[in-house]
């Protein structure tokens, strides 16, 4: 399964390095000129110069109106090359239709692994500034997701792993067998591994919470490391790189299921 996901997650790792391979590699010229919607029953594709945009694996493009324009502005953005790391959503979209769509199970399996060690369910011993701001951003997140479930989340100090009751993980695969579609899961997928946990990766799949919210809440430990320390360039650009990937799950998201 790590094998299909390779690309998204290797580059979601490291973007510093992988922009750095791709580097070596030449860009590719922009080779169109208009970038425009075409109804594809009921639904959309992208068009370049009216031929229709396809997977790596030729796979159609069939989008709801709102996604296929977040598609057609990554296509529209790129200015004498294209560049595929300013491209998130037609990167995940790829993932999900030749990757994803092959073995929704593996993948869905993937995602209810975070939820067995979750960020969220592991706090700090000290400070208790840091004790009191991962409570605060993190319980309310435990306790939704723990009420949809019927079923709590235990929490542990450092980082020894603690199983997860029983009944919370069954419900939880419950909640993630239920997505059906593959854009939709590979988001899911995406937003659980760049925040490194399966409850966040959900609310906001959810709507219970946006992007930057989840963000926020899944670097309150980075966070205040740099309020201690301080900021380092390379680490800002790998976050905002993340981000970007983080956003574009959640705008597909959204368009999808038409939030």
């Amino acid at each position: 399964m790590r094998d299909i996901l390779g690309n998204l997650e290797a580059a979601a790792s490291n973007p510093i390095e992988a922009a750095r391979q791709a580097s070596k590699t030449p860009l590719p010229k922009r080779f169109y000129k208009d970038v425009a919607l075409l109804e594809a029953g009921g639904a959309f594709e992208v068009g370049l110069d009216g031929r229709a945009v396809k997977t790596p694996g030729l796979n159609r493009l069939i989008l709801p109106a709102n996604g296929a324009q977040l598609l057609a502005d990554e296509f529209d953005a790129q200015e004498e090359y294209i560049d595929p790391k300013a491209m998130p959503v037609y990167r995940l979209l790829n993932t999900a239709l030749d990757g994803v769509a092959t073995d929704m199970q593996a993948v869905a399996e993937d995602v209810i692994r975070f939820a067995g060690s979750d960020l969220l369910c592991y706090r700090a011993e000290a400070p208790d500034a840091l004790v009191s701001e991962q409570s605060e951003a993190w319980d309310p997140m435990l306790d939704w997701l723990g009420s949809r479930l019927g079923s709590r989340f235990v929490l542990a100090e450092g980082i020894m792993h603690v199983p997860q009751p029983k009944a919370t993980m069954a419900a939880f695969s419950l909640l993630v067998s239920q997505i059906k579609e593959p854009i939709l899961l590979a988001a899911l997928h995406s937003m659980t591994t760049l925040t490194g946990s399966a409850v966040l990766g959900y609310a906001v799949f959810d709507g219970e919470v946006s992007a930057q919210e989840a963000w926020a809440a899944a670097h309150v430990d980075e966070d205040f490391n740099i309020e201690q320390w301080g900021d380092d360039a390379e680490a800002k650009a790998m976050r905002a790189w993340k981000f970007n990937q983080m956003k574009a799950a959640s705008d597909l998201v959204g368009a999808i299921l038409s939030r």
